[in-house]
């Protein structure tokens, strides 16, 4: 899946397997649960995205609006990439406007500071269902990486964002840092 495109979640349920439910009252997990249970799966729930013109200031706004801290940036129907509130609110806007031709903080879009997806870690669905929590637990350990792309083949139209993984959801739910 890496150097693939990724399109954008269905809206409509497949008929693959899925990670549970996601709702308001998240239970615990521990190390030895199943790594699709840390999976934020857009099977499930409908993930938000965002085109790659629109301002940082309005991608902010649109993650308090749906209370995420992650978004898929995307153009037509394809994931370019993913951006997150640290990502608007610490040094990347700042360093755009020193390096680019640009002055203000208003007229920064979310494509020129985005995480473009290649530079994404990526897993694979099939391979997350073999895998534990303790692995997700370990790439994160590893890694300064904030989240994790979970990737699908469909049978039709190629790879397909599947659903993200969030280091600080995982570590909220395992009661403890990573």
């Amino acid at each position: 899946m890496p150097g693939e495109s990724m399109r954008a979640p269905a809206m409509n349920p497949s008929s693959t397997p899925r990670a549970r439910s996601r709702g308001a009252a998240e239970g615990r997990l521990t190390l030895t649960d199943p790594a699709v249970h840390a999976v934020t799966d857009f099977i499930l729930q409908q993930p938000v995205t965002v085109p790659e013109e629109l301002s940082i200031d309005d991608a902010l706004r649109e993650m308090i609006r749906a209370g995420v801290r992650a978004l898929l940036v995307v153009r037509d129907e394809v994931v370019t990439g993913l951006i997150t509130s640290y990502d608007i609110q610490a040094e990347r806007p700042l360093q755009f406007l020193i390096e680019s031709g640009y002055r203000r903080h208003d007229e920064v879009e979310v494509r020129h500071i985005m995480t473009p997806l290649d530079r994404v870690p990526t897993l694979d669905w099939q391979e997350l269902g073999r895998a534990r929590i303790s692995d997700i637990a370990a790439f994160f350990r590893a890694t300064t990486t904030t989240h994790v792309v979970v990737g699908e083949h469909v049978d039709q139209g190629g790879p397909v964002v599947r659903g993200l993984i969030s280091r600080t959801r995982l570590e909220r739910r395992l009661g403890h840092s990573i």
